[in-house]
């Protein structure tokens, strides 16, 4: 959430430079779009910056969710919004991600859009259910490698961090999964909680909670050091 913050007076000043040298931006309601779904970091970070960014420009900003093929529709709308400086866009890194999955994406990503800035970096954390019999990763690699295919795990879409985050863990410990994905991280979680798939690299944002809470079990985390908030958290390295 610090970092958050941290980006929303970033933001802040940058679009002030800009209303600055038009003078007239922004002199009506700025629609922001979020191609994920409700409830997820991706949604929830952004918010707090547009929030931020519309009472320092004293213009309000709508903010509306458009998930689904790993972010891909919503950016699309952007993409072919008219250029006028009132359609904004809130990606992840499935914004570098997508053209290699999508190869027939309706939008370029270099031509129909221009970046702003970065607001912030999050890490993914490897949850399990509760339910589950893993105490540690090694139990869970132990586990998956002797039921090859039959641990499936979630994400918020084809191309999403939270996909290649698990992905790429896959990978490195030698194991078959199954990917599950949904229209959004609220989705994913709702199933953890439930036990109805196995595991879920959830943004650090909305893990945390639920870790300390005990609701989920926390195995790994994405990053190549460990987190602050999660210090006896290993990494896949």
């Amino acid at each position: 959430m610090r970092q958050a913050v941290r980006g929303a007076i970033v933001l802040g000043l940058v679009f002030a430079a800009v209303a600055a040298r038009a003078e007239t931006w922004p002199s009506r309601l700025i629609k922001a779009t979020i191609p994920f779904g409700a409830g997820s970091a991706a949604d929830v970070v952004p918010r707090v910056v547009f929030d931020r960014l519309s009472a320092e420009l004293g213009q309000a900003i709508v903010v509306e969710n458009r998930p689904g093929a790993g972010g891909t529709l919503g950016t699309a709308l952007v993409a072919k919004s008219e250029p006028d400086g009132y359609s904004v866009l809130a990606q992840s890194s499935a914004l570098a991600i997508s053209p290699a999955i999508y190869p027939k994406l309706t939008f370029d990503v270099a031509r129909d859009l221009a970046s702003v800035l970065m607001i912030g970096v999050s890490a993914n954390v490897m949850i399990v259910p509760v339910t589950r019999p893993w105490k540690t990763v090694q139990d869970f690699i132990t586990d998956a490698r002797a039921r090859p295919g039959s641990i499936a795990f979630g994400s918020v879409g084809v191309g999403s961090a939270t996909h290649i985050s698990a992905e790429k863990f896959r990978l490195a410990a030698g194991i078959e999964t199954t990917h599950v994905p949904y229209r959004g991280g609220a989705e994913v979680v709702a199933d953890i909680l439930g036990g109805r798939i196995d595991f879920y690299f959830c943004p650090l944002a909305t893990a945390l909670p639920l870790i300390r809470e005990g609701r989920v079990r926390a195995l790994v985390v994405s990053t190549q050091k460990r987190v602050a908030d999660l210090p006896d958290l290993p990494t896949p390295a």
